[in-house]
């Protein structure tokens, strides 16, 4: 095999590797559970923590942020659940 041709196989395994540890999500290391009334809430990191809605677990295009924000309506409907996945930070 050729100097060049190990040279390929080496970029090749190495960005083969990036990718597939990049695709993986760690698992939160906490959840939260809402319940509140009707319309908009508002939870925010202050220090130390990333958010994710628990429902966007898996989804390689959701990103992290220190403030999640969610609404609920309806007819009939009074109170709103929910749940957040968190990440520490060191911050």
């Amino acid at each position: 095999m050729s100097v060049a041709s190990q040279v390929l196989w080496s970029f090749i395994f190495i960005a083969l590797g990036f990718a597939v540890g990049h695709a993986q999500v760690p698992e939160p290391e906490f959840l939260l559970a809402i319940d509140a009334p009707v319309g908009e809430t508002r939870i925010e990191c202050l220090s130390g923590c990333e958010l994710m809605g628990a429902r966007d677990l898996g989804n390689p295009n959701a990103g992290r942020m220190t403030e999640y924000v969610y609404a609920c309506s309806g007819q009939g409907v009074m109170r709103c659940t929910a749940r957040a996945a968190g990440w520490r930070t060191g911050n």
